[in-house]
């Protein structure tokens, strides 16, 4: 399988772009070797400009879960496209898919749009302080939310320390006011509430993390995470940018039946287009301006063509049997993988939620980011070498989750779980 125009490709990038990426993981690093350069999809698979052909697993980082070039999309945008592509001016549509985000997710009566999931977590931690009165935010090891200063930590030395920069250029002072603890850890976070409760304005998780790797929060850690910012006052606030409309209708708050005060979307809610939002409760969405004095705005915020690329791939998945079929199709492939890793001798873990999930190379369940951790890069990297030279593109790290699409049929899951068993003999 050659590569010789991704190579090409690669180096010419590397002259204009840093690292010759515009997100630091496309760049392979944590893999080895030089990125493949895509040139199309369709459905479940993508086409790089060598002109091979592989099944996608990453789906765009989780946004696509109808596959590639959806027929419903496609159209729904190219309608739209003919009126425009952007105003900065109010539209219908705007109302519609925020009509249709309010009445999946049972959490929200309001909800604002904005182009990422970054610029929602940021936005909703501002109007979290600003309802609140207070300054601190908890944030949990191996949850990712974007790179806003505030949120770009690492731990300290203890439970609950306060966070300390984990990027240059992010002052000591921003970083100062995030404590940062382990995720399924509910004593933890009792003990950092004892101590500091009183000036947090808001806890923020993953509630099923993606961005360590799959890791399902354990029984009655999300209850109790609810249950203690309910006593402190202070805000539960949900990262599902990933979990959104991913696990369901209603995110993993519908599944899991615990509901946030404020919840950040992204990814599935654009239906591949740059799209995050940010909704709750009434009382706390009337303080964003111009009702209220915390300031959010943003010029391409509402995009009517990301709006109506949202608003047609939720009424695809609305659609009876959808996520059925979706998490049955997902179960034969972890399974698969899970048997075909048993079968040549090698211990992992295949962690699955929904449509997401992670191949860790790991003897021992991953709960949390140490857990995770402790994981083998080395065995992935040859891995995902491995998938990659049979036509199977993998997330390019170990702590990433994997995304099934609509479109991944029993063919292209046939096709994996074999691609697998020959890598994990090559291995052996």
């Amino acid at each position: 399988m050659s590569q010789e125009e991704s190579r090409k490709a690669f180096a010419e990038a590397r002259k204009y772009l840093p690292g010759g990426v515009n997100s630091p993981v496309r760049a392979f690093r944590a893999v080895g070797g030089d990125p493949v350069f895509v040139r199309r999809g369709e459905g479940a698979w993508i086409e790089d400009i060598d002109g091979n052909r592989y099944i996608d697993y990453v789906c765009a980082w989780g946004p696509l879960i109808l596959g590639h070039a959806p027929a419903a999309v496609l159209q729904s945008v190219r309608e739209r496209l003919l009126s425009g592509t952007s105003f900065g001016i109010p539209t219908e549509i705007e109302t519609a898919l925020a009509k249709k985000v309010v009445s999946c997710v049972e959490s929200m009566d309001q909800v604002r749009f904005v182009n990422s999931g970054t610029e929602a977590v940021m936005s909703a931690i501002r109007l979290a302080r600003g309802f609140t009165g207070r300054s601190k935010v908890v944030k949990f090891s191996g949850c990712y939310h974007g790179h806003s200063d505030a949120l770009l930590v690492k731990a300290g030395s203890g439970a609950a320390t306060f966070g300390t920069p984990d990027s240059a250029g992010v002052p000591e002072a921003f970083a100062r006011e995030t404590v940062l603890l382990p995720f399924n850890d509910l004593r933890a976070v009792d003990r950092a509430m004892d101590e500091l409760g009183k000036d947090v304005a808001a806890l923020i998780l993953e509630p099923v993390v993606g961005n360590m790797g799959v890791v399902p929060p354990a029984e009655g850690f999300l209850q109790g995470l609810r249950e203690t910012t309910l006593r402190n006052g202070s805000l539960l606030v949900f990262d599902e940018v990933m979990t959104g409309f991913r696990l369901g209708p209603g995110g993993a708050q519908g599944l899991y039946r615990v509901f946030p005060d404020l919840t950040c979307l992204g990814k599935v809610v654009g239906g591949g287009m740059p799209v995050g939002a940010f909704g709750g409760r009434r009382e706390i969405m009337r303080l964003l301006s111009p009702e209220g004095p915390v300031y959010q705005a943003g010029t391409l915020s509402g995009n009517p063509l990301a709006m109506q690329a949202g608003l047609a791939t939720l009424t695809e998945i609305d659609k009876p049997g959808f996520f059925a079929f979706l998490n049955r199709t997902t179960q034969d492939l972890v399974n698969g993988l899970a048997s075909e890793a048993r079968r040549a001798g090698f211990r992992v873990q295949v962690q699955c939620v929904g449509s997401m999930f992670t191949l860790f190379f790991n003897p021992d369940p991953v709960t949390d980011f140490e857990s995770a951790d402790r994981s083998d890069r080395g065995l992935f990297a040859r891995f995902h070498q491995g998938m990659l030279a049979r036509g199977v593109y993998w997330p390019p790290s170990q702590l990433e989750a994997c995304f099934v699409s609509s479109a991944h049929q029993e063919a292209e899951i046939g096709r994996t779980i074999e691609a697998a068993r020959q890598v994990f003999e090559t291995m052996a």
